[in-house]
């Protein structure tokens, strides 16, 4: 399982062995680059967003993730979707596509930042909460 463990911004990774045995976590000591991290919260969809479809904009690349955080047996990941910037510090546009159908698109969100979007807002009131350096719980 690929998640921020130390809230850094950086994926660490959590390993299992079949069979059972002891989990190993692999820490991600790359040198520090730009992230935005995002929690969905859904209203008409599911309250987590589960399969709402995000695409990011930086520097002239979109960047498409889709939020199911069930990756295999027995094992989750966790509900949010996390975009590596690279040295760009803002997010130019960011498209979320909602299992209801509905489409929302956010503007220059500052990187480094876990944001939480709610599917009833429009606009920047969409974003809730925006807190540099830290995971928060949707």
């Amino acid at each position: 399982m690929a998640a921020d463990f130390s809230n850094n911004g950086r994926q660490d990774l959590l390993v299992r062995q079949a069979g059972g045995g002891p989990l190993y976590l692999y820490e991600n000591n790359f040198p520090q680059r730009h992230y935005l991290k995002v929690s969905l919260r859904g209203t008409k969809s599911n309250r987590q967003g589960i399969g709402a479809r995000l695409i990011a904009e930086v520097n002239g690349q979109k960047l498409v993730r889709e939020l199911y955080p069930l990756n295999s047996f027995r094992s989750e990941m966790p509900n949010l979707v996390h975009f590596g910037l690279a040295d760009s510090d803002n997010v130019e546009k960011l498209t979320i596509r909602w299992p209801s159908g509905r489409v929302q698109v956010l503007s220059n969100l500052k990187a480094d930042a876990h944001i939480i979007v709610d599917e009833d807002k429009d606009g920047d009131p969409a974003v809730e909460k925006v807190v540099p350096g830290h995971t928060i719980a949707p």
